[in-house]
């Protein structure tokens, strides 16, 4: 049997809400290692959005249900359909900082206001973000439910993705290419062998630091 692909599933979420603009913004990297937090948010104009585009979109979904080579196609596809985009990026030294939560919080609101527009409804995954000058609901497994979230979960991924492979060139030997930045055994290995660069998050009580001393 075919499966249906989830696209017009999820965009039938949004037309549901009942407003013509609908933002919804999302995460990658949150659970990573290294490199920086990425938040992209995305606003969809109901009113604009043709049955093609919705084709064009069928595969749209949470980024972590998707292969690289969708992810990859639906990018500029995301871009030409959506009436706004923000991409908003957070250095593992401000993360650091700030702490992962409050900083995931603060770029996901920064995200959203920037695309947001009077009588917009802004949609996040999971996190609700107090006032944010607009109507805002906190969507749970919201990539997996709402076309504007599932967009933002894309456009996140893939800009993360991206940078994370640029930088492997730059730092050769950590594999940044391969698993940009989460915790796989190869990562583990590269830090035991050759400790950390400054895109390592080092406020993380992971296991991965243990035979480190930052002292």
């Amino acid at each position: 049997m075919k499966r249906t692909p989830p696209g017009p599933r999820l965009f039938a979420h949004d037309r549901a809400l009942g407003a013509r603009y609908v933002a919804g913004a999302d995460e990658a990297g949150r659970g990573c290692l290294a490199g920086p937090l990425v938040v992209a948010a995305v606003l969809f104009d109901q009113r604009r959005i043709t049955r093609s585009d919705i084709r064009a979109l069928a595969a749209l979904n949470d980024s972590k249900r998707q292969t690289a080579a969708v992810r990859a196609a639906l990018y500029p596809l995301i871009l030409r359909v959506a009436a706004r985009v923000a991409i908003v990026s957070r250095c593992a030294p401000g993360i650091d900082a700030r702490g992962l939560h409050r900083t995931n919080l603060a770029a996901l609101r920064e995200a959203l206001t920037k695309v947001a527009c009077e009588g917009a409804i802004c949609l996040s995954d999971g996190f609700s973000l107090g006032d944010i000058g607009y109507e805002h609901r906190a969507v749970i497994r919201g990539d997996a439910t709402s076309a504007a979230i599932a967009a933002a979960s894309v456009l996140a991924k893939e800009t993360r993705d991206r940078y994370m492979r640029r930088v492997d060139e730059r730092n050769p030997g950590w594999g940044f290419a391969q698993h940009v930045g989460y915790a796989s055994q190869e990562h583990r290995s590269a830090i035991e062998r050759l400790g950390v660069t400054p895109l390592h998050r080092l406020s993380f009580q992971s296991t991965a630091y243990q035979q480190l001393s930052f002292g």
